[in-house]
């Protein structure tokens, strides 16, 4: 049964996260509870998959042509997560499930199974995830435009010039930068029109809003379990199975490889079929059933409550961060545009590396700093607001977040603004952080 916790003044009931609880010290010698606002990195453990992954691990055992029970079982976990993943997010029958690491290795993954001469049209804001794995000469990036709608004759006209052959197109379900959604379906309908396919990077989609590979009519999803509150390094690459097979396998070892022959001057190599075909070495049994533990708990509880959990936090946070003076809030399209608990900023005059720094130490309260892993989208937005700074700040909601956390930030940053920091901060590797910090660290972490 999924354990869940009401989050105060929203009134919805979400499933419940390790850690909600926890207390931080404050360089005021203080504790708090700690306000975890930096879910678009990496989202705490659900309860859920914690239990699930405790349950697993007295049986835990290598994955694949064991004969011992442990063996069998571990094995038995393992693949019954891939119809899992296939649940969660409505895959085709024929689709295939190849576990990696996290979204970007299930991204380089698929670049480098693409056949020879494919053209790959990707927006030019994508996180590097999706960005950096496609390199030559036939690599169209595509200047993200103002407004989502524009979005869609923009790939029209980069796919037209497009050279004939296999065609992929690579778009992100919502910015890990501002949110903010991507048109995917209708995006879609312009990839087939010519003949492309195109994969969804639903890392930051899939912990909001429920993704289905059928109603998108995409050809393959990526996501990763860190985001989706099982961070026990597994991800997924879920989707069309003919071009996975025919590439041979960017990480070659046991598992990946059906029979080895020795013939003198090389070795022979038949390779396994897919998904072990790309599964190379010892399968992470207790990642991958933390990843599927998560997604059974979304699909048994249902988007409703989480949706309008989030878009209840979301409103107080945004209309909270407009009372700030001198704060300019980021922006792909227009600030009506529909988004996940995703937002980010700037403040006049104010580092955004140290005001990081103070929230964290004088409010125990966890943002981002930093250009997210999209410079060129965050170095655009931050253009665009004016701004001459190469960082910006990130607030991101998810299911541990509550109303106290997002009033909490609110006066926190209003306090910044009209005192700035009550603590000495100096800068350590390029980090701000507090001059003589006394914060105990728990007694787990050395030193």
């Amino acid at each position: 049964m999924t354990s869940t916790i009401p989050q105060a003044r929203t009134g919805y009931t979400v499933p419940a996260v390790v850690g909600a609880q926890l207390c931080v010290p404050l360089v005021t010698g203080d504790r708090i509870g700690y306000a975890n606002l930096d879910h678009a990195a990496s989202a705490p453990c659900l309860e859920r998959v914690r239990d699930a992954v405790n349950e697993l691990l007295p049986w835990y055992a290598s994955v694949h042509r064991g004969a011992g029970l442990a063996s069998q079982v571990s094995t038995r976990v393992y693949e019954q997560a891939r119809d899992t993943l296939r649940r969660f997010v409505g895959a085709r029958s024929s689709d295939t499930v190849v576990f990696t690491r996290n979204t970007t290795d299930s991204l380089n993954l698929l670049a480098r199974s693409l056949p020879r001469r494919t053209a790959v049209v990707l927006f030019d804001t994508e996180h590097h995830a999706a960005l950096l794995p496609w390199r030559g000469p036939n690599v169209r990036r595509v200047r993200t435009p103002d407004s989502a709608g524009a979005a869609v004759p923009a790939l029209e006209a980069a796919l037209r010039e497009c050279p004939q052959g296999p065609r992929l197109v690579v778009v992100t379900g919502a910015s890990n930068v501002t949110g903010e959604l991507w048109p995917v379906a209708e995006l879609a309908q312009v990839a087939r029109r010519h003949g492309a396919r195109i994969v969804l990077d639903a890392a930051q989609l899939a912990p909001h809003r429920p993704v289905d590979i059928k109603a998108l009519d995409v050809d393959y999803v990526v996501l990763s379990g860190h985001k989706l509150y099982a961070p026990f390094g597994a991800g997924a690459l879920i989707g069309r199975a003919d071009w996975l097979q025919a590439a041979d396998p960017y990480l070659v070892g046991g598992g990946a490889t059906k029979n080895v022959v020795d013939w003198g001057d090389h070795l022979g190599v038949a390779w396994s079929a897919v998904p072990e075909r790309h599964e190379a070495g010892s399968p992470n049994v207790a990642g991958v059933h933390a990843l599927a533990a998560a997604c059974d708990t979304f699909i048994q509880h249902g988007w409703d409550q989480v949706e309008a959990h989030e878009r209840t936090l979301l409103a107080r946070l945004r209309e909270g961060l407009a009372t700030v003076p001198g704060l300019h809030e980021l922006s792909l399209f227009d600030a009506e545009h529909d988004r996940v608990g995703v937002v980010s900023f700037t403040i006049d005059g104010l580092d955004a590396g140290l005001v990081a720094a103070a929230l964290s130490a004088e409010y125990g309260i966890g943002v981002r700093d930093g250009a997210f892993c999209a410079h060129i989208a965050t170095r655009r937005l931050l253009g665009r607001a004016g701004s001459t700074e190469q960082r910006a700040l990130r607030a991101s909601l998810g299911l541990g977040s509550t109303a106290e956390h997002v009033d909490r930030l609110v006066g926190a940053l209003r306090r910044l603004v009209a005192e700035g920091p009550r603590a000495a901060y100096h800068q350590v590797d390029g980090r701000w952080v507090p001059v003589d910090d006394q914060r105990p660290l728990p007694p787990f972490v050395a030193g």
